[in-house]
């Protein structure tokens, strides 16, 4: 395990470098260039401006294995920055996540200006390999086999002021045909409850008033000690937190999806309307072939349980199409499925070969028109019903808190966005008083898009709350030190549903 004092060497502090984080994939990832932030801060470097674009002392390149064509972007990144490099003496460049834990010393051999590969389970060595690389003058490669130290532990450089992830394990037990992320990321292992509360009450302390508990497979937490309920007591024990206003988590797995889990969610406040739960493929026997452990009657069963519990849950999902050996019958059965669970939005895949899964080597490929065929109609019907069920939220009133830049248009039309409580993205009346992101505000719902909702009538209240104080602050902060601006990294938070046909998620949950 890399001590606080190792990591502390990199830098001098007396002349500072800057550094850049470019982060690919899901949300683990997103939380672990978090990690990196802090790491690298620690160490004495200082955030490059927002829109650097490669400028920065040392860039970061946290990368993604499981989407197509995951290695030509980033070779291709990297070979857009040879030249810069070239040119300015002593910019260092680091590759690390699970292209990294893939591929080692591949990356090296085809960009041998890199001057550091790091995987999955060692990201608190980033600032020592770096030094190492500049005083010894070549690459550093150091891929662990098994978490050297949970990625909790290490300091973290929070995007946001008032919402936070919380990792819960790391990890996955699962074996599906498609998937290489367990592979990647090794067995799961599970956090202690005990850390996991002190690692919230201390955001909360800090004015954060929304977590996302996270995981591969949220869910199976309690797996290491054979407690099958150890996920739902979490949810109950979070709704003990004082201040805590919003509980969420990502992503669950339709088989270890309990009674008991569903009891917690309705039966604590805090916890939101809103599950994100994985399908994949609505046909049996595509299930079996993705060696999913559930098929679709008990699937849509766990909804049916989950609306009759909570009868406002917005349901999302991820869906892979043109799986090999899919018959139309096969997608026929999919679209049974979502119509049927009425999802209010759905991550939709085209399914593209991953190197090292199964998957990748069965026989009866789908041809590419096929799938793109097959895509656009489940898009279009997925897009239909997130209309219908967007519709039914026209007339309601909604508690959203207030978010940061998440509607694009805002400024031109004199709106603010928010989230309401089963995540729906909601565009309203900037009211006269001041509202900061991390405040809360009631509106009225008058108009219904597929992708998001409008209100606008006015605010019928404003409460400023401790989140919106920390964001305050933060700001002030970020204003007096201009070296802290933040870079291009997808926001953190509230994870916010994407249009239908340009899902982020990995899809392999």
């Amino acid at each position: 395990m890399t001590s606080s004092s190792d990591r502390s060497l990199a830098v001098d502090v007396h002349t500072p470098k800057s550094y850049e984080i470019r982060t690919y994939g899901c949300q683990m990832n997103v939380h672990d260039s978090e990690r990196l932030s802090g790491l690298l801060e620690e160490a004495g470097y200082v955030r490059a401006p927002e829109g650097s674009d490669g400028d920065a002392d040392v860039v970061v390149f946290n990368t993604c294995a499981v989407r197509e064509n995951a290695d030509n972007r980033l070779y291709g990144n990297l070979g857009r920055l040879a030249p810069r490099k070239a040119s300015r003496p002593g910019m260092q460049i680091a590759v690390g996540g699970c292209l990294a834990q893939k591929d080692r010393d591949t990356i090296v051999k085809r960009a041998p200006w890199v001057d550091v590969v790091f995987g999955t389970h060692n990201i608190g060595k980033l600032p020592v390999l770096l030094e190492r690389a500049r005083v010894q003058e070549e690459a550093q490669v150091e891929i662990a086999e098994s978490l050297e130290a949970f990625p909790s532990t290490l300091p973290t450089r929070r995007e946001s002021a008032y919402a936070a992830w919380v990792s819960i394990s790391v990890g996955c037990n699962n074996t599906c045909t498609f998937c290489i992320v367990p592979a990647l990321r090794g067995k799961e292992k599970d956090r202690r409850t005990g850390d996991i509360l002190a690692e919230i009450e201390a955001l909360v302390g800090e004015g954060v008033s929304e977590i996302t508990l996270l995981g591969q497979n949220v869910n199976a937490y309690g797996s290491d000690i054979g407690d099958r309920e150890a996920f739902s007591k979490l949810l109950r024990a979070c709704g003990a937190i004082e201040g805590l206003e919003r509980v969420r988590f990502t992503s669950p797995h339709p088989r270890d999806f309990t009674d008991d889990v569903i009891a917690a969610m309705a039966e604590t406040p805090n916890v939101m309307p809103q599950l994100h739960m994985p399908m994949q493929s609505g046909s049996d026997t595509v299930l079996k072939a993705m060696r999913r452990s559930y098929r679709q009657e008990r699937y849509l069963g766990i909804i049916d349980k989950v609306r009759a519990a909570i009868p406002h849950a917005a349901i999302t999902t991820d869906i892979i199409v043109g799986f090999p050996g899919e018959t139309e019958e096969d997608f026929e059965q999919t679209l049974h499925a979502v119509r049927e669970a009425r999802f209010a939005q759905a991550f939709t895949f085209q399914y593209s070969k991953r190197p090292g899964t199964p998957a990748a080597t069965m026989e009866n490929q789908i041809p590419k028109e096929v799938v793109q065929a097959r895509y656009e109609r489940l898009v279009a019907l997925q897009e239909e019903i997130s209309w219908e069920e967007n519709k039914k939220q026209v007339g309601r009133t909604l508690e959203l808190m207030v978010a940061e830049g998440e509607g694009r248009k805002d400024g031109a039309t004199h709106r603010l966005s928010g989230r309401a409580p089963d995540n729906r993205l909601v565009h309203f009346t900037k009211p006269e008083q001041e509202v900061r992101p991390g405040d809360v505000v009631v509106v009225e719902v008058t108009y219904a898009a597929p992708h998001h909702l409008l209100a606008e009538g006015a605010v019928l209240e404003v409460r400023r709350t401790r989140a919106g104080d920390a964001w305050e602050k933060r700001t002030a902060e970020k204003a007096a030190k201009p070296a802290g601006v933040l870079l291009g990294l997808p926001k953190i938070g509230v994870p916010a549903p994407l249009p239908v046909a340009t899902g982020s998620g990995c899809g392999c949950d």
